[in-house]
């Protein structure tokens, strides 16, 4: 045969020379043909990926041989593909059409799909306990592929890791499954599913073992740590600490775990000692449960740091900061920093304790803050004691300042004023992700207020963002804040505890805190504010959003000068690595202006 193709290949290579095509060409394109795959829903999908005969099309090594194999091995290839997806008796065909290109026909009708007809879920070794018993019912009521489901290969393999993960997560972190059996019967499609799961011992934690603190105090450790001897294992306790840890700033990295190899040299002693005559601690029935150390590795951050960086802000102009940090000033970690803004100049420098036993964060610090803005030339310096606790869930925290700060207005000479305002704050999250919302609400509310003060004053704030999906692309989200200050008069208030409304995450389509009250040709603080958002996003691909938003709101002295000005526009929205970051052109209508908005994240 090879005399009588060698023509043939010399033929085409000539032609291929004559059409100005390269020698390697048609090496490269390889034989052509079409593939039709008439298949219902994802099948179609699931045969175009996977089916050899689609993805070998164009290779440099097919030729009509090779593809006549694929096509006669075709059928047998798409009975184990569907399979995976409940079809386990299909009919299938597979032809070759020639009429011109060779176009290869694959034919599926899948049938009807096969179905769980009954789930038997076999639990061992699952220790009683009348104090804090497993809920071993919750756990076979959570499986997740019962019975009436078409059986499909995929969620098979997530069921049995679903069952398996709720266990290992906590009191049971070497369990394993012993037996997983899937029967199915094509003719009366039906699978009949069989778990055996085998809890393993019942662990707790142990004693607390830290590595890596050279030049940081242990208790920045162990004060942190919620778990307590004796208490049963927890994956989620574990990712708890961890993070605690990770968030003080000392740590360039943190792992936490529990140590197993313990539990693994109690149970080689005790093969040893069986193996000796001793008696099996297996009978044992009031023998303890095995514990773990609770294990923490940490590598520590260098004890001082500088960093510098240049920024611009749509709401504060340009920017300059540098920080200086150091973690270990007799104790205390202080952290400080010089920003220098289009709008604004701060200098600060704050201590922070070791949280407590008790986790109680506590700091004080100092600050001096010039701004000026719409007018308004402010010079304020602070010394502030806080006291904040709980989690990211729900934080507290309460701070006494005192405080004094000069004011001059359009130009003029202002006043001086002293107090020593006292707030209390709450936020609270109950989202489905921290960095990335997507459902459910934050709340922030504060009531403060000082008595001694040039004028004593009582104030309070409510703000709250809340997040709606409407599918896995679609999402509307709404936002408010409300504020009132009372007081015998306004003179005599700071100007930080009065409200103004404007800016990126306020009234958008207006310059920051423009919205207020007019005093000459400047704009100051009100006693009251009222401001509300409503916004729709669209998410293109996972990362990538647009969103419509219309934003109202004002600050006012009286509650009957709360005249609300509206601002709307279009926006675009990422997720980036530290956040979402919101681009926003808005058009205020009072002003009859575009602004363009640039925000990074949420503001509480």
């Amino acid at each position: 045969m090879t005399g009588h193709r060698a023509p043939a290949i010399l033929i085409a290579l000539a032609a291929t020379a004559a059409a100005g095509l390269p020698l390697h060409a048609l090496a490269e394109q390889g034989f052509q043909y079409t593939v039709r795959i008439a298949a219902p829903g994802k099948l179609d999908d699931l045969l175009r990926e996977n089916l050899d005969v689609v993805r070998f099309r164009g290779n440099a090594r097919m030729d009509r041989e090779q593809l006549q194999r694929m096509v006669r091995a075709a059928p047998e290839q798409v009975k184990t593909l569907v399979a995976t997806e409940g079809y386990f008796s299909p009919v299938v065909s597979a032809r070759i059409d020639d009429g011109g290109e060779p176009v290869v026909v694959i034919d599926v009708q899948p049938g009807e799909p096969v179905r769980v007809d009954s789930v038997d879920i076999v639990l061992e070794g699952f220790a009683p306990n009348p104090q804090s018993p497993f809920d071993t019912a919750a756990l076979k009521a959570s499986w997740t592929l019962p019975k009436g489901d078409v059986f499909r290969q995929e969620d098979w393999e997530k069921a049995k890791r679903a069952l398996l993960r709720q266990v290992v997560q906590t009191r049971y972190p070497r369990a394993v499954l012993t037996e997983t059996e899937a029967a199915v019967d094509p003719e009366r499609h039906a699978a009949t599913l069989r778990i055996v799961l085998d809890s393993g011992p019942e662990l707790r934690f142990g004693e607390l073992r830290v590595e890596g603190l050279k030049r940081y105090p242990a208790s920045i450790v162990a004060n942190l740590n919620q778990i307590k001897p004796g208490d049963y294992y927890s994956e989620a306790a574990l990712q708890a600490y961890q993070t605690r840890l990770q968030d003080t700033g000392y740590f360039a990295s943190v792992e936490v775990s529990a140590d197993l190899s313990a539990v693994l040299d109690e149970q080689i002693e005790a093969g040893k000692e069986q193996q000796a005559g001793a008696p099996s601690p297996a009978v044992a029935t009031t023998a303890a449960p095995p514990v773990l150390p609770l294990l923490v590795r940490v590598v520590e951050n260098k004890r001082r740091n500088v960093s510098a960086g240049l920024g611009y802000s749509t709401n504060t102009g340009n920017r300059a900061q540098i920080n200086y940090d150091d973690l270990v000033i007799h104790g205390l970690k202080m952290k400080s920093a010089l920003t220098l803004e289009t709008k604004k100049q701060t200098a600060k420098a704050d201590f922070y304790f070791p949280t407590t036993a008790d986790g109680y964060n506590d700091s004080f610090g100092a600050a001096y803050v010039r701004s000026d803005i719409e007018g308004e030339d402010t010079h304020t310096f602070s010394i502030t004691a806080r006291r904040a606790w709980g989690t990211p869930l729900l934080e507290r925290s309460i701070a006494a300042e005192l405080l004094t700060e000069r004011k001059d207005v359009d130009g003029s000479k202002g006043r001086r004023s002293t107090s020593l305002p006292l707030t209390y704050s709450v936020t609270r999250r109950k989202v489905d992700n921290l960095l990335f919302p997507t459902k459910g609400h934050v709340l922030n509310w504060q009531l403060g207020g000082a008595l001694l003060a040039e004028e004593p004053f009582a104030r309070a704030s409510v703000k709250g963002l809340f997040y709606f999906p409407l599918d896995a692309k679609n999402m509307v989200l709404l936002r408010g804040e409300a504020g009132a200050v009372l007081s015998k008069q306004k003179d005599g208030i700071p100007a930080t505890y009065l409200f103004r409304a404007g800016g990126d995450q306020s009234v958008r389509g207006y310059a920051y805190q423009e919205l207020g009250v007019d005093e000459g040709t400047a704009t100051v603080g009100g006693r009251y504010l009222a401001t509300a958002s409503a916004e729709y996003q669209y998410w293109l691909r996972p990362a990538w959003g647009a969103a419509v938003f219309y934003d109202a709101g004002n600050a006012a002295d009286q509650l009957s000068g709360l005249h609300p000005k509206s601002g709307y526009g279009v926006g675009v929205r990422w997720k980036s690595p530290v956040g979402p970051l919101n681009v926003d052109a808005a058009y205020g209508h009072a002003v009859k202006k575009v602004r363009l908005h640039f925000s990074l994240g949420i503001s509480f």
